[in-house]
Parts: C-alpha cells; structure tokens; sequence
C-alpha cells in the first residue's frame, strides 16, 4: 500500500483497447466467411409471386436442384455442390436421400434464362428418383407478390 502512494495513482477507467482490437478481427472473420455461407450455384431466379414453404417444412433441409443459365444440374448434397453432375448422378443421389427420409421438400432452383426442357427435364428425374411434389425456388415479385385480378366483367359473372 505504501509504494502506490509514492509512485502511482490508481487508475478507474476500463482499458478498452484490447477489446476493440478483437472486434475488428470478428469483423474481419465475418466479412470474409459471410460471402461462402451462400448456398449452391449462382442464378438469375425468375420473379414470382408464390407462397412460402409450409412451416412445418422448414425443419427439414430441401433438397435443391439448380439448373444454371448453360443447363448444367447441381445438387446440395455430395462432396462438391459447385460441380456439376450428370441426369444418371441426379437420379441415383436423390433418390438415396428420398429413401432415407421420405418426406424431404425437392426443390428446383433454375435460370431465368435456361431452356424450358432443361427444367422439365430435370422434373422428371425428380420423378423417377421418387420425388411426389417438386416445388421451385423463385424471388418475389415487386407489388406485393400477388397476382393482378381481372374485373368481374372480364371474368365472365
């Protein structure tokens, strides 16, 4: 006790330093980790104003054919989901999942731009993978998402 009585004062501030010096460094980890948490192939979704997965699907991981704007097939699922796979490999993996858990949500992810057959294409080995429903992932319309309503005149009452 006697020596900070001659030499130093006590000091009642925090030194917030080190703590600032962690956060930019989370900062930094979170900037770059953030663009890789992205999910399949990149594609230009068509707008579409559709409802929302029921919740009690959200629990579940859909499985997600992407179709890109060349026709190639890419799924969420093996070792590399930013390679893509041939209709044979499609049919085989979806199905494997399919068998494991029945009620997986299948989802179909395509280009604006691609070929329509390509994406009918790829519905039917859906199909013959065991795939009941397929749904499509699409980004909502501007203006509420909800389809324009004719005049009952134009509707024919």
């Amino acid at each position: 006790m006697m020596s900070n009585r001659r030499g130093r004062k006590l000091m009642g501030e925090i030194n917030v330093v080190p703590y600032i010096d962690v956060m930019l460094v989370l900062l930094i980890i979170f900037m770059v980790t953030a663009p890789l948490l992205t999910q399949g192939i990149k594609v230009e979704l068509p707008k579409a104003g559709a409802e929302p997965l029921p919740p009690e699907l959200n629990d579940i991981k859909p499985l997600i054919l992407s179709v890109d704007s060349a026709g190639a097939y890419y799924l969420n699922l093996g070792e590399n989901e930013e390679s893509s796979i041939d209709d044979s490999t499609v049919r085989d993996r979806v199905a494997t999942v399919l068998r494991r858990e029945p009620k997986t949500p299948v989802l179909v992810k395509a280009d604006t731009n691609v070929p329509y057959g390509r994406v009918v294409a790829g519905m039917v080995l859906l199909q013959q993978a065991g795939a009941e429903k397929v749904g499509f992932i699409t980004d909502p319309a501007e203006g509420g998402g909800k389809l324009p309503r004719k005049p009952a005149a134009a509707r024919g009452n």
